[in-house]
């Protein structure tokens, strides 16, 4: 039905186009305005409901832990950044909920009144950045929507927000530049010191048990021509030669190989010479589409691959000293997320010392952690999240909460752990301590609020916790034999309670507002008695707030329970205490509802203005609280089999480099024992690297073999 490039580009700047439609309509029109914000936020939903759902090219598969929907174009390809998006089960939850929350938003933007066709501008901006987040997969282009996203909040809060507004928007802007820098300062160490050509050696392209699966990288057809890779599994599957060398059969009589001769340029040949096949492709392009028309261009080559293929040819093994090198003796930087999570769990590039015998690796997982913490955010880095709550309006608040938050936590999952594994394994307790001290600290905070805004403000510190604990959990190591399952519990876990602290959170807040925009104040004292003035309110307002406490039954409650439970695996003290917070949370939720909602007499200012609540904030309500009750009833069906298959995943990948990192250090411990028991003239190298011989491009060569059960097209 849509094309994954014009789906994912849609999605992500329709709000734009809205925001160009907006500066045309006169001044005046502040009804028409909200209209039609309105409607191109749901607009983005709609899409996304249907791209995502419906039958088609872009329909998400919940079996695939892989990139789907993903395309990749050049953008500035001299500095090899490229407009590059996909999904995954990991970010099509996230995309979802923004499109969710922002209608819903949006929806509640009723109560602003002034300067009403800028607020709709900015807003629509600030989706546009807030879905751009959780669909690139190039650094730059992230970092790109990230900046995006941060100047439309800055004057959302600033202009719209309360009598300490401009204080608020300027923390909250240095806050998270102070981020941002920490993280630019990351994504140029990578980029820097990345290299494709070291994961290019180590990949193949269509065999799923691989280490590193050459297709799964999406890497752009003209990086992939400079280092000489010039055959990618997406072109194979659709070349009917290509095709042909991935078919099978029982017998191993036949053998075939094909090399591919890298010239400076010309016409694609092909030629055979008994059951070797030399495929000559020109250096400047080479692509498996050329190959494919060599193939098909020569009568003898052609059915010689054919009859090879459907006899089961079995390919030969290929010595270590007959690699192809790269087309380039340069380095090959990205900025690709996913090559880089490639290069930082299967090559030496990032293993470089920097100070204090810190690697590369370790310190760009500090930099990078601590520009999204501060999103997250985690104590002590969230003094600016009370105050941007409090002085925001009700709309932005329920973004702040229900999506901005959720970034920090992405890009940990996304980014932090499968690029500096390094980093995040010697760093997991620290990582685990730092989301139970936020835990802890936000909850006693919270108890300890009079202003309402506050006390849901700090809640969601302590809720978002649990995701950085569940995303620490690093206990797949030897002592626990290499065992995976409780941290894929931790990371599933964290996923599902930033989706229902998104619901969650977003409901108390629009709660406090609907009340505030009545009596104007969020004194706790002052409140009491709603039940009688405003009862649908109190009922739904009751609701949503149990599902933030984590009742059974309601969306708070899955994530914790699996957050905690992974955790006594790695810390049976952390966990306790972690599950004690539980108590805590209980005890601030009671008793904000019951001096708002079930005192004896409302005691504040305004009492004639407590009317009960309209349709439409009955309707944005009703939602938020009938989610959180299927949440929390079907978590399976409606969240976790979208996610599991990618965390799971990811999980398995960081658990088997955990192995091959522990095997390193013990093997170091054994070569330092033996270097020191040995004289250094007599010392020997335990592991011997074959030598490569120098190429010429006129010499170098790929190769293509063709084994059971799946073809195996490979260069090392």
């Amino acid at each position: 039905m849509f094309d994954p490039l014009v789906l994912l580009s849609l999605i992500v700047f329709l709000p734009v186009i809205g925001a160009i439609v907006l500066a045309f309509v006169p001044s005046g029109k502040d009804e028409l305005v909200r209209y039609i914000t309105l409607a191109f936020t749901i607009g983005v939903l709609v899409l996304c409901v249907i791209g995502f759902f419906g039958n088609g090219e872009t329909e998400f598969s919940t079996g695939q832990a892989s990139m789907q929907s993903v395309f990749n174009k050049a953008w500035i390809p001299s500095f090899n950044i490229y407009f590059y998006m996909g999904l995954d089960g990991i970010s099509f939850p996230l995309v979802m909920l923004t499109a969710l929350v922002s209608v819903l938003a949006m929806g509640a933007s009723w109560s602003i009144k002034k300067h009403v066709k800028g607020y709709c501008i900015l807003f629509l901006l600030l989706e546009t950045g807030m879905l751009g987040v959780f669909m690139a997969l190039d650094f730059f282009l992230f970092y790109v929507f990230w900046e995006v996203m941060l100047l439309p909040m800055y004057f959302l809060i600033g202009i719209w927000g309360g009598e300490r507004r401009e204080y608020a928007a300027i923390k909250f802007f240095l806050y998270t530049l102070v981020g941002s820098v920490l993280m630019l300062i990351a994504i140029l160490m990578l980029y820097f010191s990345s290299d494709l050509r070291e994961v290019a050696k180590i990949s193949t392209l269509v065999q799923e048990d691989a280490a590193i699966n050459w297709s799964d990288l999406h890497v752009s057809p003209d990086v992939e021509a400079r280092i000489g890779r010039v055959i990618t599994a997406d072109d194979a599957t659709r070349q009917g030669a290509a095709l042909a060398l991935m078919r099978t059969g029982d017998s191993n009589d036949h053998s075939l190989t094909v090399k591919f001769k890298i010239a400076p340029s010309g016409e694609p040949t092909a030629s055979r010479d008994g059951q070797v096949v030399t495929v000559s492709l020109s250096a400047d392009h080479a692509t498996a589409a050329d190959a494919v028309k060599a193939i098909n261009g020569s009568d003898g080559v052609s059915s010689l691959v054919h009859a090879t293929a459907l006899a089961g040819g079995q390919g030969l093994i290929v010595p270590a000293d007959e690699v192809e090198l790269p087309a380039t003796d340069k380095p090959v930087h990205t900025f690709n997320l996913l090559a880089l999570a490639a290069i930082g769990q299967h090559t030496e590039c990032f293993s470089d010392s920097l100070l204090f015998g810190w690697s590369l690796q370790r310190w760009a997982f500090i930099l990078l952690f601590i520009g999204f913490a501060i999103k997250v955010p985690s104590v002590p880095l969230h003094t600016w999240l009370p105050d941007a709550h409090v002085q925001a309006p009700t709309p932005i608040s329920m973004i702040l909460a229900g999506v901005l938050l959720k970034m920090g936590g992405y890009g940990i999952i996304r980014i932090c752990y499968p690029i500096c594994p390094a980093g995040g394994y010697e760093l997991a307790f620290f990582v685990c301590l730092l989301g139970v001290v936020s835990m802890v600290y936000g909850a006693f905070a919270a108890m300890a609020q009079t202003d309402f805004k506050r006390l849901v403000a700090y809640s969601s510190v302590s809720h978002m916790g649990y995701v950085v604990l569940g995303l620490g959990v690093w206990s797949a190591r030897g002592g626990n034999l290499f065992n995976s399952d409780y941290w894929n519990m931790g990371m599933q876990g964290a996923m599902f309670q930033m989706i229902a602290h998104g619901i969650s959170s977003t409901g108390m807040f629009f709660m406090v507002g609907v009340i505030y925009d009545r009596v104007h104040h969020r004194d706790l004292n002052k409140f009491g008695g709603l039940f009688s003035k405003m009862p649908v309110y109190t009922a739904l307002g009751i609701g949503i707030f149990f599902a933030g406490l984590g009742l059974p039954g309601l969306c708070g409650f899955p994530g914790e329970v699996f957050v905690v439970l992974s955790s006594f695996e790695f810390s049976p003290v952390l966990a306790i205490i972690s599950a004690t917070v539980v108590v805590l949370t209980a005890g601030y939720i009671l008793w904000a509802v019951q001096r708002v909602f079930l005192g004896a007499e409302y005691k504040g200012p305004h009492e004639e203005a407590i009317v009960p609540s309209t349709l439409r904030e009955n309707t944005i309500a009703v939602t938020l609280f009938v989610l959180a009750i299927v949440f929390g009833i079907f978590p399976y069906h409606t969240l976790l089999r979208y996610m599991d298959k990618t965390v799971s995943h990811q999980a398995a990948t960081l658990t088997e480099w955990t192995e091959r990192h522990e095997a390193t250090l013990a093997a170091e411990e054994v070569e330092d024992a033996h270097a020191e028991a040995v004289p250094a003239n007599e010392h020997v190298s335990l592991i011997a690297s074959p030598a490569i011989q120098d190429v010429t491009p006129e010499t170098t060569v790929a190769i293509v073999t063709v084994q059971e059960p799946h073809s195996v097209i490979e260069q090392q």
